[in-house]
């Protein structure tokens, strides 16, 4: 049995992205143009981000609901700036039961005016606030270009909608979030991030304060990895969510919204993925490792799998997430590029000389093959003994390793250029770091010039001051420019 080999990275990114969550088994194209079927060994990949995210949401005080999919179309004409932003991506459902609806309803591209309504009726009071609601499930938005799980028309995210007294907590909510968000990319994902405040332009319609983390990819094109949102009363006031105070005076509340979708998926493709395949931080993967049994006839294998089984159960034990390969209709080559291709970090491979030497073979993802320089193999040949704990300490490696080479390629692909015309020619393969005077005039003529975006200003800036990279006027902040996805 052949399986065709992915195009490399060099030759067509896109295209390897393409076949490689197909072939990795992650999802695949739905009867509905731009939306995905994700398949069970991607939806275990979600699980995994979600339970890890859910458990800090529940740490920070937050609880979960659910909202309807339809809100009725008029909810969006509450708050200007939002309406402007979401109407052009918005499905709008118009008939139901065969007949035609009093007021259109529109399925949720995202929650705020619906559970702007809800709290309205909720919130009373000082004593119910802060309100810390996080929401998952899916949202829909007419994408013109679609790309699976880094843009689809359906896709899967928490978004967390918060009510507070005060601005100065909602601030403070706004940055918790977005410290999450950084050290789930960084200490789960692997994926080094940049925390930093979107431009006027760039932030989220309704927003008064958008914040994001940005991740570089492989071909060095930005992805907003998550976001999280400051609206002051924007939303409070459109959809009136007041509460007395302790003076019993009316106020307005203060609200934030933030997200991480399946998107950052997409980003874990592209940061770690090569050649071969998939290559997926341990502390995510489905499977951390898998035992491939070797063996040609009967005699072999009895002597085989009761190793095999022994290891299987001791790794489990240890609560390290194993597969057993017992498929006995493709070769072991097979099998190996299989397990490459679908990103598991630890292969552990078993032959009747492993058994007879007490020995097993390990085979880390993240060092495939052969080094190309020293032709020395990937695989390391280890005791049985205590192999729980071998195997435990590789996927510390691993994940540290992933990490490591993840960020040493970001910084070197960030350029500071001295003037405009070098940004120019930095932004068409790199990210370029300068001074921003923060008018919507350069911004827009950097994008039209190079196609690159502003993709933040980042956090904790220290003070200083230099010249606008674009027109020359004085500037205080520097922000990152970079085509994007």
């Amino acid at each position: 049995m052949a399986e065709e080999k992915l195009p490399t990275r060099a030759e067509d990114f896109a295209e390897w992205y393409n076949q490689l969550v197909i072939k990795a088994d992650l999802a695949d194209y739905a009867p509905v143009r731009g939306c995905m079927v994700v398949k069970p060994y991607g939806w275990a990949l979600w699980e995994n981000i979600t339970s890890w995210l859910d458990k800090e949401f529940k740490e920070t005080g937050h609880v979960n609901a659910a909202f309807p999919t339809l809100i009725p179309l008029s909810f969006f004409e509450k708050e200007k700036e939002h309406v402007e932003g979401f109407s052009p991506q918005l499905a709008v459902v118009t008939h139901g039961g065969g007949e035609k609806l009093e007021e259109p309803l529109a399925v949720r591209p995202t929650s705020e005016t619906i559970i702007g309504h809800m709290y309205s009726k909720w919130i009373k009071s000082w004593r119910d606030l802060p309100l810390l609601i996080v929401q998952w499930g899916s949202v829909l938005r007419w994408e013109l270009r679609t790309k699976l799980f880094l843009r689809t028309a359906e896709f899967y995210w928490h978004e967390g909608h918060t009510a507070h007294a005060s601005g100065e907590e909602a601030l403070e909510e706004m940055y918790r979030i977005l410290d999450i968000y950084e050290n789930f990319c960084v200490n789960e994902a692997a994926i080094p991030v940049i925390k930093g405040t979107k431009s006027e332009t760039e932030k989220f319609p309704g927003a008064q304060i958008t914040t994001s983390i940005e991740a570089m990819m492989w071909d060095k094109r930005a992805l907003q990895s998550g976001t999280s949102h400051y609206f002051g009363q924007n939303f409070a006031k459109a959809f009136e969510i007041q509460y007395l105070d302790h003076n019993n005076s009316l106020q307005f509340c203060e609200t934030t919204s933030w997200a991480i979708s399946s998107r950052i998926i997409g980003a874990m493709i592209m940061v770690h993925g090569d050649d071969q395949g998939l290559v997926l931080p341990p502390r995510l993967a489905p499977i951390q490792a898998v035992i491939v049994p070797i063996y040609k006839n009967d005699a072999e294998k009895s002597k085989v799998m009761e190793v095999a089984n022994r290891i299987f159960k001791e790794l489990k034990a240890a609560k390290i997430r194993i597969k057993m390969d017992e498929r006995d209709n493709v070769s072991s080559g097979f099998k190996f590029n299989d397990w490459e291709m679908r990103g598991v970090p630890v292969r552990v491979e078993i032959g009747p000389k492993d058994v007879d030497k007490e020995s097993v073979a390990l085979a880390r993802r993240d060092k495939p093959g052969r080094d190309p320089l020293t032709r020395a193999s990937g695989k390391i040949f280890v005791p049985q003994l205590d192999l729980a704990s071998t195997v435990s300490g590789l996927l510390i490696e691993i994940q540290d390793a992933l990490l490591k080479r993840a960020t040493e390629f970001r910084d070197a692909n960030i350029h500071e250029p001295k003037d405009y015309e070098e940004l120019k020619k930095v932004v068409v393969d790199s990210w370029a770091l300068s001074f921003w005077c923060e008018s919507a005039e350069c911004e827009a003529k950097v994008k039209e010039d190079t196609k690159a975006t502003t993709r933040n200003i980042p956090l904790n800036q220290p003070e200083q001051e230099g010249i606008c990279i674009v027109c020359g006027k004085p500037s205080k902040r520097k922000v990152y420019f970079a085509r994007a996805y």
